[in-house]
């Protein structure tokens, strides 16, 4: 006798309108990990400076994200991080190691639980969300203002400019992104301060920034206001533009002027201004020049009045797609002393020029 199909039959549409077993955490896990990038490098150089300056350092006090030793093959850089893109949740935790990354912090607050030490090898660490044409992110992240990057590859010049050395590289707080469209794009920033994680006033500082990115023409406004110091107000603009000519042929200009407020004197004022140019020789081969021009009134960003000028050239050979070298003379002018020499002081301290040469060879490798 053939068996009844009822049986199996039932059995089918129990089944059938059952609900889908909920994915278990592991299942999930490999389409999480897919979105993980993976992030490093490491920049090396050999710095020769004319001066031979007796403490071995370049740059004045305080600079020198670049080719901070002389005569020394080091690591300016080393770098290793992990991101995953907002969708809508997202972060990104980047470490660096080296003489560059050693400056970045130097001006760090000390107190407890802040200063140098304790974010000597950060570069940024952020979470992030995205709706929309909104974007927020908070933490240590790059700032927004300048030209250049604090990644040496991704720059014209190997050395940065003194603007850029002398305005934020990074920034502690909340951003906000809009962006209105492919080309036009507004930024606003709450942050603890110039160029600071560690807090050293009650006061917070506001950073904006309107945008404009074209296929040909790239402008960017940048502001910051804030309590610095003693508490007084600081207030600083920064203008960009970059300009591709041709396909192998790009100029970029910058500018800043900053006004520091202080107590029971005049306020400190400080301007600059660069220009840059490009030239792709080859898919291998390219060229890049830079002219500057900074000064100070009254010492309060360098540590001296002066006015700093500069010139760079730059070579650049690409042999591979993930590594640059880059071959570069600059030269540095004040018109105070404020550039270490080679000969020392009574004291031991090394007696300061007006002036240092530069050469420096760089290897920049990453994934």
């Amino acid at each position: 006798m053939l068996a009844s199909p009822l049986p199996s039959l039932v059995s089918s549409l129990l089944l059938s309108q059952a609900p889908s077993p909920e994915p278990s955490p592991d299942a999930e896990a490999p389409g999480l990990l897919s979105r993980l990038e993976v992030e490093g490098g490491v920049d090396v150089y050999f710095g020769y400076n004319t001066n031979r300056p007796a403490d071995g350092a370049s740059f004045i006090p305080g600079t020198g994200t670049t080719a901070r030793r002389d005569n020394e093959v080091s690591i300016n850089l080393a770098s290793l991080g992990v991101s995953l893109a907002p969708e809508p949740v997202g972060f990104k935790v980047l470490l660096g190691f080296g003489t560059g990354i050693e400056v970045l912090h130097q001006a760090e607050p000390e107190g407890p639980a802040i200063g140098p030490e304790v974010w000597r090898h950060l570069q940024q660490a952020t979470v992030s969300y995205a709706t929309g044409p909104l974007t927020l992110e908070a933490g240590v992240y790059p700032s927004h203002i300048g030209l250049e990057s604090f990644q040496s590859r991704l720059n014209w010049n190997y050395t940065r400019s003194w603007m850029g050395e002398l305005s934020p590289y990074y920034q502690s707080g909340l951003k906000s992104t809009w962006a209105f469209d492919d080309a036009w794009s507004a930024q606003l920033h709450l942050l603890n301060g110039w160029q600071t994680i560690g807090e050293n006033n009650r006061g917070k500082a506001l950073g904006t920034q309107v945008a404009y990115a074209g296929p040909r023409l790239s402008t960017a406004l940048n502001t910051f206001v804030g309590e610095e110091g003693d508490g007084g107000l600081r207030l600083f603009v920064d203008a960009v533009a970059t300009w591709k000519v041709t396909h192998a042929f790009a100029l970029a200009a910058t500018a800043d002027v900053g006004r520091q407020a202080r107590s029971g004197q005049s306020a400190a004022l400080w301007y600059a201004a660069g220009f840059n140019a490009r030239v792709q020789l080859s898919d291998v081969v390219a060229v890049a020049a830079r002219v500057e021009a900074y000064r100070d009134e009254d010492g309060l960003i360098t540590g001296a009045v002066q006015t700093l000028a500069g010139g760079t050239l730059t070579l650049e050979l690409k042999p591979a797609e993930h590594l640059v070298l880059k071959m570069e003379a600059r030269r540095d002018t004040s018109t105070a002393d404020v550039f270490t020499g080679r000969a020392t002081g009574g004291d031991g301290a090394p007696m300061l020029e007006d002036a240092e040469t530069l050469g420096v060879l760089s290897a920049v490798a990453w994934f």
